[in-house]
């Protein structure tokens, strides 16, 4: 007969597995913030070492590939007044930032603003979508350049053309990602609108903007991209003072060091321009990617 235990003996539990405990939720966010600044630290350094490298290789001249310290000492030189010349071509780069911004401010803000009417007037009427959208993926495909000295003719050199060119490169990813987003708005949202007794401006209000907003914004995100990208285009004729004219005349001189100026301050402008449309995304349509 097997024995079973008395009630008086103590029975002793199984010791717990040490199981190895999560990192806590305060210290992965600050390893997340640490890493996603020294990861793009880290591949910034790797550039200027690759850069410096080949520079001091020989492979090519300083005229076309100028060491890193070239390029800080035309940054600084363009950012000051050095031998009683200020900046460059009497402006400072900041200067010639700020008129180019200014130009994108309003060209794109105007293709922008456009984009979106049209989107939504093709996204909730076929015919107009039908009779607008080969017009504008037409002009979608068209690189700046082909109608920039068409632009110059009509509206001469002064600011017009570059406005006209900017508003004319922002228009289309707008209308593109808003038409497609309005157009595919769930019928259920639309039924259960029209069923609550929604008028068709609060269908549109209501039901509509807010469904094709995140694909808007990213049209808009595009849109000042594909601007930026057109800026030096926008600049060829009487670009000065401009950042993209800046760095048409100095490759004029072959004076390689303030292209590079010149297009490092396009880049980093872009980048801030573009965090903050993202911070502005996330602040709008914070359910995006959650729902």
């Amino acid at each position: 007969m097997s024995a079973t235990p008395r009630l008086s003996e103590p029975v002793h539990a199984e010791a717990p597995v040490d199981v190895p405990s999560a990192r806590p939720a305060p210290v992965r966010r600050v390893w997340v913030r640490v890493r996603s600044f020294l990861l793009p630290l880290g591949s910034l350094l790797v550039f200027l070492l690759l850069w410096q490298s080949l520079a001091a290789s020989g492979t090519w001249s300083e005229t076309l590939v100028p060491p890193p310290a070239k390029v800080w000492d035309a940054f600084v030189d363009v950012s000051t007044t050095h031998d009683g010349v200020r900046g460059y071509n009497g402006t400072y780069l900041v200067e010639h930032l700020g008129t180019s911004l200014r130009r994108i401010a309003i060209g794109a803000g105007l293709g922008i603003a456009c984009g979106v009417l049209f989107g939504l007037l093709m996204g909730t009427v076929g015919l107009l979508r039908a009779l607008f959208e080969p017009w504008i993926t037409f002009l979608r495909t068209l690189p700046p350049l082909a109608y920039f000295s068409l632009l110059v003719i009509w509206l001469g050199i002064n600011e017009e053309p570059k406005i006209t060119l900017l508003a004319v490169a922002a228009f289309p990813p707008v209308a593109v990602s808003t038409t497609t987003a309005v157009a595919v708005v769930p019928r259920q949202l639309t039924e259960a609108a029209r069923a609550l007794g929604a008028s068709r401006w609060d269908l549109v209000k209501d039901v509509v903007v807010p469904s094709a907003l995140p694909e808007t914004l990213t049209g808009v995100r595009l849109a000042v991209g594909v601007a930026y990208s057109s800026l030096v285009a926008a600049e060829l004729v009487n670009g000065l003072p401009g950042i993209g004219g800046m760095v048409k005349d100095a490759a004029n001189y072959n004076n390689t060091p303030v292209v590079l100026v010149g297009i490092i301050a396009i880049g980093v402008s872009g980048l801030i321009i573009d965090g903050l449309l993202l911070s502005l995304e996330r602040a709008v349509v914070p359910w995006r990617g959650r729902a």
